[in-house]
């Protein structure tokens, strides 16, 4: 593990496996450079995958007001140590990450997305106007794991009988280290997530190749946000991968990776 400082000083975490052009991976909600660890694994074959820590989980470094600008800067300084122009590849919310940062103008190369949680339609409830706040007022009253709960079942969509299992789950106390972490995702992505198209601007400035992924057997919301963000990006084309949901196959994933990024 190394660290690289970003633009504000704070120390973010990083590490790189593998032999090859450099890969960047942006996880998403709970994920750190450790876990889910498949789909960089599988990338070493022909790539360096490098992974980090966003920032305020696992061993990289957070500051008092967080905005998404010091995430993108987190990007920059790891892109820089990766080598300068590198491709990106971005899931779930980390997928926003990458579009912002891509948008921002850094020496991103090519894009691959995996399903950037978007509902731009009514094909499921919209997150509510108070998403993020709801989640810093729980943090800040000692209720981690109402505010892990509240992000699964608002945001992801899992039934509360469902999550009430997953509270036993061994990996629930490393969720409920990261709950702060929660409101930073919702602030590149609630305003994705209300049920209206995607706005035509945000992105105006992302010109490089972008493969937009998703899985054909995730919900329809998911599915549709996927096709809206192709349709949006003229440099965008999108990969269905058959039997998939957000929870993807590593196995299966890996390959289209490998073959849009060669």
């Amino acid at each position: 593990m190394d660290k690289v400082r970003s633009a504000d000083g704070t120390a973010i975490a990083v590490e790189a496996v593998g032999h090859g052009a450099p890969v960047v991976l942006v996880d998403g909600a709970f994920g750190n450079r450790g876990f889910p660890s498949a789909v960089a694994d599988g990338l070493s074959a022909a790539f360096t995958a490098v992974r980090y820590d966003r920032r305020g989980r696992n061993d990289s470094g957070d500051a008092p007001d967080y905005a998404t600008e010091r995430e993108i800067e987190d990007l920059a300084a790891v892109l820089a140590a990766a080598g300068g122009e590198v491709a990106v590849f971005g899931m779930s919310s980390g997928a926003c990450v990458a579009l912002d940062a891509a948008a921002a103008g850094l020496p991103i190369t090519r894009l691959a997305l995996y399903e950037p949680p978007f509902v731009v339609d009514d094909t499921r409830p919209p997150l509510p106007a108070d998403y993020v706040e709801t989640l810093n007022r729980l943090v800040a009253a000692g209720r981690r794991g109402d505010a892990v709960e509240y992000a699964l079942t608002t945001a992801v969509g899992i039934p509360a009988e469902l999550v009430a299992q997953v509270r036993q789950d061994p990996n629930w106390p490393a969720m409920e280290a990261v709950a702060h972490t929660l409101a930073y995702d919702g602030a590149f992505q609630a305003d994705l997530m209300r049920g209206r198209p995607l706005p035509a601007d945000r992105w105006a400035e992302v010109t490089q190749p972008v493969l937009v992924i998703d899985g054909d057997a995730s919900p329809d919301w998911a599915r549709n946000g996927v096709g809206a963000v192709a349709t949006l990006l003229p440099t965008a084309r999108r990969a269905s991968l058959p039997g998939q949901t957000h929870d993807v196959d590593a196995a299966v994933l890996v390959p289209v990776l490998v073959d849009y990024l060669s």
